[in-house]
């Protein structure tokens, strides 16, 4: 059976929680082989995933791909084994929040995004949303960021503007989040 990607609009909080939790990552922060190299590789700005130039199109691919992601702390991306370290090309961050869930109001309502990897991430006081050169983005795990998409931003600031029109902030787990600087 192929996968299919979470469709948030139909899976409740506890659901997205359980996928969550399923989820298993590799763990390459604790890998470090000696073989290294460049694996041809590019994330573009816009999310997309190229090799040797041509677009990686197939979501399973990328998915796997994903998985592999490791930054380290001069900023560089890897995708590694436990045989393998392969420097990566990662544009502006490797991935965009393509999708947005809400429940709750104020400082009970919990906001889930899902990837363009299909991962899914909760904003929470580990998983921070900051405004950058006025983008929004969301940390998802390890030195790896998301940029919100402009539907998922829009969908956002609406919830933000209507809660607080003078300083636009969101609560998600218990976390406050700021979607602008002060003037």
């Amino acid at each position: 059976m192929p996968y299919e990607a979470p469709d948030l609009a139909k899976l409740t909080l506890s659901d997205i929680t359980e996928l969550v939790a399923a989820r298993k990552l590799p763990p390459v922060e604790s890998w470090e082989p000696a073989n290294t190299g460049d694996s041809e590789m590019r994330i573009a700005s816009d999310g997309k995933w190229f090799h040797q130039g041509g677009e990686i199109t197939r979501p399973a691919m990328i998915r796997a791909f994903s998985s592999l992601l490791r930054r380290d702390t001069d900023g560089q991306h890897w995708l590694v084994t436990p045989q393998q370290k392969l420097s990566i090309i990662v544009d502006d961050v490797p991935f965009i929040a393509v999708e947005l869930q809400s429940e709750g109001e104020g400082q009970n309502r919990t906001l889930a995004f899902r990837l363009n990897s299909d991962d899914l991430v909760f904003a929470d006081a580990d998983h921070a949303i900051e405004m950058r050169n006025g983008l929004l983005y969301l940390y998802v795990r390890e030195g790896l960021w998301a940029k919100l998409a402009r539907p998922v931003y829009y969908e956002l600031a609406n919830l933000a503007l209507a809660e607080n029109p003078e300083f636009p902030c969101i609560w998600s787990k218990g976390a406050q989040f700021y979607l602008a600087t002060p003037a």
